[in-house]
């Protein structure tokens, strides 16, 4: 059944602040109920989810923070990696008073959800990982320039009049050809508009190179999805997504036998944004259909003793061994 939304402004759900390690964290926060973590991708922030987090507040206490780096967060000169925000997320949750939650990643932010779900297993409810990074190494060629030296001016210089005018056309041009990139041109320009000054910009470049290099991915959770068998996961992904490829969406899906896949027909990088609607009816599904993920150091312990053989039997190269 078609869920209808209302529309929404990015501040009908206020911005809230917390000082963590001396750091300003923003983070947004609606409803009552279990907790579902919304978490944005590079460059992005929690107002991405600005459309559906007061239809999630129905049933959910929605916490959506901005990644540190990222939104109204501070930008310091810091830790940027995947494991730096998980352990950021968690002090986050655990001075909200929230023990165990359900993760929503896109893109950048579902390579966040996963490591989280991998350093805190007892915490991790759920998986809705949409567009993740982290499952395979094919990445746009864009972000794999942006990682490059001298990265920061080229952004820099897409906020000169000129540059913007010309790359307004280039996305028109994109769009009118019909393209996978002109599916996701505009939400892509809104990030680049979401780094107004150096200090924003030199905290997206440092994110990027965290996981990102002229190769492609160099961050992978392939090796270890044996571990989230026990982890509900819904997985989301666009057909013509120009960012990362619907084919990681499969590997994830064989990696992960009891996951559940969705794959939305043309839309791009940001199929919550393209039908947000069927997103919604998505999400509450499964966080009303599956039981929270179990835990045990028991468990755990067993799963990492069995789990390189467990990964032959699904066509995942243990990492560490020479396979040339």
């Amino acid at each position: 059944m078609a869920v209808q939304l209302r529309p929404v402004a990015e501040d009908d759900v206020d911005l809230h602040y917390r000082v963590l390690h001396g750091y300003r964290r923003a983070y947004r926060i609606a409803g009552s109920g279990p907790a579902l973590v919304l978490i944005h991708g590079i460059g992005d922030s929690s107002a991405t989810w600005a459309r559906l987090i007061p239809a999630l507040a129905r049933h959910h206490t929605v916490i959506a923070p901005d990644l540190l780096g990222h939104g109204a967060s501070d930008k310091p000169r810091a830790d940027y990696s995947v494991a730096a925000y998980a352990n950021g997320l968690r002090d986050l949750l655990s001075v909200l008073g929230v023990d165990q939650a359900t993760l929503v990643g896109h893109s950048f932010g579902g390579g966040v959800a996963m490591q989280f779900a991998y350093q805190y297993p007892e915490r991790t409810e759920r998986l809705v990982l949409v567009s993740t990074g982290g499952v395979g190494t094919e990445v746009t060629p864009a972000l794999r320039a942006a990682s490059l030296p001298g990265a920061d001016l080229l952004l820099s210089a897409l906020k000169l009049p000129t540059m913007r005018l010309q790359t307004h056309v280039f996305v028109q041009a994109m769009s009118l050809l019909g393209t996978d990139l002109g599916q996701d041109a505009p939400d892509l320009m809104n990030l680049v508009d979401a780094l107004p000054d150096a200090t924003s910009r030199n905290a997206f470049v440092r994110t990027l190179r965290a996981v990102v290099d002229w190769h492609g991915q160099v961050v992978s959770m392939l090796d270890r999805c044996y571990l989230l068998h026990d982890v509900p996961t819904l997985l989301v992904w666009g057909s013509r997504d120009s960012v990362l490829p619907v084919g990681h969406a499969h590997a994830a899906h064989a990696a992960l036998p009891d996951s559940r896949l969705e794959i939305f027909e043309g839309a791009g990088h940001f199929p919550f944004h393209a039908d947000p609607g069927r997103f919604l009816a998505l999400v509450e599904d499964f966080t009303g259909t599956t039981l929270p993920g179990r835990w045990s150091v028991d468990e755990w312990r067993e799963l990492l003793r069995t789990g390189r053989w467990e990964q032959a039997a699904i066509g995942v190269e243990p990492r560490g061994r020479d396979s040339g």
